[in-house]
């Protein structure tokens, strides 16, 4: 499969109004991508979309305010988007949203809700615009899962279990479009400077004042600029890279769980107990990566 460029071609966005998707915006509009900028934050999303029209005038942004969690919403945008863009070069599934607990502590309608922005509005925006990116050659989609999508700790039943769904999805999609010319990233993030862990939803049954002392402790191992992150993807996605990790943590989690599938929990936990690394709380992570 050639190198894939998309200057010149429309890229579309999920996520876009802050954090990663905004970096990534930016990113995508200096390699001369007409951008489709998706995020359910109309006020961040608008002035993302200013800053770029103002950085970068020659290139078109069009933004869509829109809460992913409706299925209904996220259909009907869907189709409007490929209305407009019948050919699309890139799909960026960026958006995600956090909830802190372990399952006995949160809500079905909770968890529901975090597996609905994070993998089901993934699949069904997927699976609106392919016909959008099978008819532009050389197309490519991304996936943004997380760190707890190679490695899944307590506290996260919900975040890790949306994010494994979207690596699971996302693998076999990349053999199956294969074929076709259509390149597939997975990207796996660890340690991103961005608010997803200080907006995360809190499920009903947490002690908050356990949550919030371990979210501020969690919140010192959140090092890399989000630019630097989107860089990486970018540079991946233009090798037609099938796996973008991001981070040491990730990296290393990733080397755990390959080597050691069903102990590497045990020893992570050591490493935790002896102070190597300082979590949220030793055993009870309730913030997202």
């Amino acid at each position: 499969m050639r190198r894939f460029t998309v200057s010149g071609g429309v890229a579309v966005l999920t996520g876009a109004a802050g954090g990663i998707g905004a970096a990534l915006a930016h990113g995508l509009a200096r390699r001369g991508a007409a951008l489709v900028l998706l995020d359910r934050d109309a006020s961040g999303l608008a002035a993302v979309a200013a800053a770029l029209r103002a950085a970068y005038p020659g290139q078109q942004v069009w933004t869509h305010q829109v809460d992913l969690a409706d299925v209904e919403a996220t259909a009907a945008l869907a189709d409007r988007i490929v209305e407009r863009h019948p050919r699309i070069r890139l799909l960026v599934n960026n958006a995600g949203v956090a909830l802190g607990g372990r399952f006995d502590e949160v809500t079905l309608a909770e968890f529901s809700w975090v597996v609905d922005v994070n993998f089901r509005a993934v699949v069904q925006l997927t699976h609106a615009l392919l016909p959008a990116l099978r008819a532009e050659p050389g197309a490519h989609l991304v996936t943004i899962s997380s760190l707890f999508g190679l490695f899944a700790p307590p506290g996260q039943v919900a975040y890790a279990a949306s994010k494994f769904a979207v690596r699971g999805f996302t693998e076999a999609l990349r053999h199956e479009l294969a074929t076709e010319g259509i390149g597939v990233t997975c990207v796996h993030p660890g340690g991103i400077r961005t608010r997803i862990a200080r907006d995360a939803r809190v499920g009903s049954g947490v002690d908050r004042v356990e949550y919030e002392a371990g979210l501020q402790r969690f919140e010192r191992l959140l090092t890399i600029d989000p630019a630097v992150a989107a860089e990486t993807i970018l540079r991946g996605v233009a090798r037609r890279r099938g796996r973008v990790l991001i981070g040491w943590s990730t990296r290393l989690l990733d080397l755990l769980a390959r080597v050691a599938p069903a102990g590497h929990g045990r020893l992570l936990a050591a490493v935790v107990n002896r102070g190597a690394v300082r979590g949220p709380t030793a055993g009870r992570s309730r913030t997202p990566v």
